[in-house]
């Protein structure tokens, strides 16, 4: 059974990764509009992965005979100035994440909930890997600067990303 105290973080995060696939489909929107489908596509398959991970958090507090509550969520940000900006508000998202996912190993070694730390480790390393492509791709923006040609081979490269496959980077795994 989980306890109350993880129960309610738990909760917290899935409303995070909820956000965070929100605010991904709203950038995606953003690029839509620009006409960089590459850009859009991208985030597209990013926020289709933190739908993914708001599930696996769902599903752990079911397995545990929690409470699943679904709190409100924040409407993300429409408005973006730049496509390096756009990358830097993800990145910056990731880094939230992050000290979220942080917060909740740290509660889950503090309370000996063992379940929720290993459950977690999976999310820990996942982290890594999701900040380190945002500053890839932030750097790389920044390297195109104003050559439109180069930005336009950018949003064709970022546009081949494919959604993983199902059962593919699971928590289980």
């Amino acid at each position: 059974m989980i306890s109350p105290r993880m129960q309610d973080a738990l909760n917290e995060q899935v409303r995070n990764e909820f956000y965070s696939s929100f605010a991904y489909l709203s950038m995606s929107a953003h690029f839509e509009h620009r006409n960089l489908p590459g850009f859009a596509a991208w985030m597209r398959v990013q926020a289709g992965e933190e739908y993914v991970h708001a599930m696996k958090i769902f599903d752990h507090i079911l397995d545990r005979g929690g409470i699943v509550k679904m709190p409100a969520i924040a409407q993300p940000p429409v408005q973006f100035e730049t496509p390096v900006t756009v990358f830097e508000q993800a990145l910056l998202q990731e880094r939230a994440v992050t000290k979220s996912i942080h917060d909740l190993y740290a509660l889950a070694m503090e309370t000996k909930d063992y379940p929720a730390r290993v459950f977690l480790d999976w999310f820990v390393n996942e982290q890594v890997e999701e900040e380190k492509t945002a500053e890839l791709v932030v750097e790389q923006l920044k390297m195109v600067g104003d050559d439109r040609p180069a930005l336009l081979v950018l949003d064709r490269e970022l546009g081949q990303r494919k959604p993983e496959a199902a059962g593919a980077g699971s928590a289980e795994t």
